[in-house]
């Protein structure tokens, strides 16, 4: 084969920029391995690019090793390199199943492969492998085989400790790891069985070893209080250590603020702003005052705390803050995205002292409509930390006392609800859709144990603010359009066609439809909402309109919000808890201070806007983890006890049922139902007996008892009440479950 002139690779100045003795680019090198039709040895390919030198040679060996573990290139058993492309492999991640099987996820977006349970033991969840099909299953799925781990990514795991006949190991608390790590002797600690504790892995799991372990930090007992926040955390790796940096340069700020930062700024701390939060709420990002304007309409102010004006770009605090992309709120605790001087004191709007704000002034038309809108960096002084129920008993119950004691903010909160009901009705005209989910607090008793679980009251106070923030976030993604700035918009896309079309069958099933055409529009979703208001089966038909939406995601390019029905929208309001409010008041800085090129573009957005995305989720997953984690523990001591339910969920392996008045959900496997088999319908979110004909649909209402909980795995297993005779039961246990029902039956 003719060597390859270098002077042909056109990414040469490219590479001639970033190194000082560059070699030929990752491009270049696959286009050599292309030509030559077969793999190549490093010797050969060195070669080929004419690289003789020592050091040309070493850094050449470096590239090829990170191609493949990038996944550009697979090396075989002889050593030789080739192209992953031509091999048919592919490079992914692999997704872990609490069941022990598993999937990856292709780098090229194409549909999952299924991989084995006794594939995965070789692998963990979140490695990075290539992978090839290796057939197809009878439901049509890709089935894979994993080639080669390209990339370990866990090191370090959290679970609980045994030892059992002399061996020690530890059961890992993430449910998508089903590898047991087997603990040396040596290893081991003074860990006791049955603990919590977070362990470096020693050597990674193959096909032929399981993996190992040394146990580096012992949480505490199983059950111990705030356990279940501890391993959360440690399972989603969220941060909660401040580096050195970060505290130094926190500490450089006091809780006042100096004289000399108010210079330049719209002085506003004669306007009547207050906060209104909830009763434990620390940090307070907004206040709003409202007052109404002679001809009709009302100026709306939305003051923001100025974060931008302390956190600078490419701080120690900045990157700090991007890595950890947003706080993380857990029952009982708060893993924040600024230090406590920041998030709690000087940025927070705390009443009664001058605190820096972005604020967006707006001009509401009497229908509800934004006609103009202003931002401007400013100073208030808060006049009073209110609470969304003080709000609420003053101006909609007319609590007297409350009255009197803010009676010279009465007049300003009144306006604040009288615009609150003139922009919903400019809401519900736009079709934005409002979903009414119940949403759950759990509260502690002594020694933080649940006492019990609470729907959260939600009233109109709510609702003001909710709607006075959507008034400024759509101002901010409209300012940043009108001058061609950068920044991060929040975007919801409506739902896919496959999506859709399972949506309109469920609907017809149950005698319902869509409105509109083949691409619904928010407002079709809103009149069906609004259509299905009194029915007893509304909660399980927002479920599943909710269902058949994609999730919101940040991003660097606008392509509008479905679910509020917004052309653009963005995040303003938040900026000491969601790191792209922060970015966005950058953005905004920077045109209000002329220090922006018109179309400009930042290039890190797009990757910004994937990192705060993940870490939205990521907060979610292990807050949801923590909460269903207190949820087990509150019922480990109901075992046996009946309770009324709901379907929420029908799967093809069970029921899932949510106890009415407790909002903890468990599982009716398939196994648990009456005699007879069951198939799945997911269109009617229902499993049919086949013989019976008996069905069990989302939302359906039915009576259960647990009987089961396990804390390890987050599981609750239920049991119809009415099949306990079909149980197979020690006599003594099942003529208790007979005396129980009886019993129930009478009361």
């Amino acid at each position: 084969m003719a060597k390859k002139k270098r002077n042909e690779d056109q990414f040469a100045e490219r590479e001639a920029h970033k190194y000082e003795h560059p070699i030929p680019s990752r491009e270049y090198i696959l286009d050599n391995l292309d030509d030559r039709g077969h793999p190549a040895t490093f010797r050969q390919i060195a070669e080929d690019l004419d690289l003789t030198a020592p050091d040309e040679k070493e850094a050449l060996r470096r590239r090829l090793l990170a191609m493949v573990r990038d996944g550009q290139l697979h090396q075989n058993r002889r050593g030789a390199y080739g192209l992953v492309a031509k091999m048919e492999l592919m490079p992914g991640f692999v997704i872990g199943h609490k069941d022990g099987y598993g999937f990856v996820t292709p780098d090229d977006e194409s549909d999952d492969l299924f991989i084995s349970a006794r594939q995965m033991r070789s692998v963990f969840h979140g490695d990075k492998v290539l992978a090839r099909v290796s057939g197809i299953d009878q439901r049509g799925r890709r089935e894979g085989m994993i080639v080669e781990v390209i990339e370990h990514n866990t090191h370090q795991i959290v679970g609980r400790f045994f030892t059992e006949s002399g061996i020690s190991f530890v059961q890992p608390s993430n449910t998508r790891i089903s590898n047991d790590i087997l603990i040396p002797p040596e290893d081991k600690g003074s860990a006791k069985s049955g603990q919590m504790v977070v362990i470096e892995i020693t050597r990674q799991p193959t096909s032929a070893m399981r993996p190992l372990g040394k146990v580096i930090e012992i949480l505490g007992e199983h059950m111990a209080p705030g356990m279940e926040i501890d391993v959360a955390i440690r399972n989603h790796e969220l941060p909660t250590e401040w580096p050195k940096g970060v505290l130094s340069e926190a500490e450089q700020y006091s809780p006042e603020v100096p004289e000399s930062d108010l210079k330049g700024r719209l002085d506003l701390r004669e306007f009547p702003f207050v906060t209104i939060d909830g009763e434990d709420a620390k940090d307070f990002d907004d206040a709003v005052y409202c007052e109404p304007r002679p001809k009709g309409g009302w100026t709306l102010y939305v003051a923001i705390a100025d974060v931008s004006h302390y956190v600078k770009k490419e701080s120690t605090l900045d990157r700090e803050a991007l890595n950890r992309g947003n706080s993380v709120y857990f029952p009982g605790r708060v893993i924040p995205m600024l230090p406590e001087v920041l998030s709690n004191e000087l940025c927070s709007l705390n009443p009664k002292v001058n605190r820096l704000t972005m604020v967006c002034e707006m001009t509401i038309s009497p229908n509800g409509k934004i006609t103009r809108y202003k931002f401007h960096e400013g100073v208030i002084k808060s006049h009073a930390r209110l609470t969304y129920n003080q709000v609420y008993a003053m101006v909609a119950q007319n609590d007297a006392e409350l009255q009197s004691l803010y009676r010279e903010l009465l007049p300003h909160l009144t306006e604040l609800f009288t615009i609150f009901h003139v922009l919903r009705k400019e809401r519900e005209r736009r079709g934005a859709i409002d979903f009414d989910l119940p949403e759950t607090k759990i509260v502690f008793g002594s020694g933080r144990k649940i006492e019990k679980i609470v729907p959260l009251q939600r009233n109109d106070a709510h609702r003001v603010i909710e709607e006075c923030m959507l008034c400024a976030n759509i101002s901010a993604a409209k300012f940043l359009i009108k001058n061609e700035a950068p920044g991060l918009y929040r975007i919801h896309q409506g739902p896919s066609p496959e999506k859709l079309e399972d949506l309109r069958k469920f609907l017809s099933g149950i005698g319902l439809k869509l409105p509109g055409k083949e691409e619904p529009t928010p407002k079709d979703y809103a009149s069906l909402l609004k259509a299905i208001e009194k029915r007893p089966d509304a909660h399980v038909v927002q479920t599943v309109l909710l269902r058949s939406l994609s999730q919101a995601i940040y991003s660097h390019e606008n392509v509008g919000h479905f679910g509020l029905a917004y052309e653009a929208y963005t995040h303003f309001t938040s900026p000491i808890r969601r790191y792209p409010d922060l970015l966005v008041h950058r953005g905004i800085r920077r045109i209000l201070r002329r220090q922006h090129t018109p179309g400009e573009e930042d290039p890190r957005l797009a990757k910004m806007g994937e990192h705060c995305s993940m870490t939205e989720r990521r907060a979610d997953e292990a807050t949801r983890e923590a909460v269903d984690w207190l949820k087990c523990e509150f019922m480990l001591d109901k075992v046996g006890e009946e309770f009324d339910g709901v379907i929420s969920a029908a799967t093809s392996f069970g029921i899932f049922v949510e106890l009415k008045d407790i909002y903890v959900e468990g599982l009716v496997h398939i196994s648990a139902l009456r005699s007879d088999y069951y198939q799945f319908d997911p269109t009617k979110h229902a499993l049919i007996g086949e013989r019976t004909g008996m069905r069990y649909r989302l939302g359906d209402q039915l009576r259960v008892r647990v009987v089961r909980v396990d804390l390890d795995e987050r599981k609750i297993d239920f049991m119809l009440a009415d099949d306990l005779e079909e149980l197979d039961l020690p006599p003594k246990k099942k003529r208790k479950a007979k005396k129980d029902k009886k019993k129930k039956k009478h009361e």
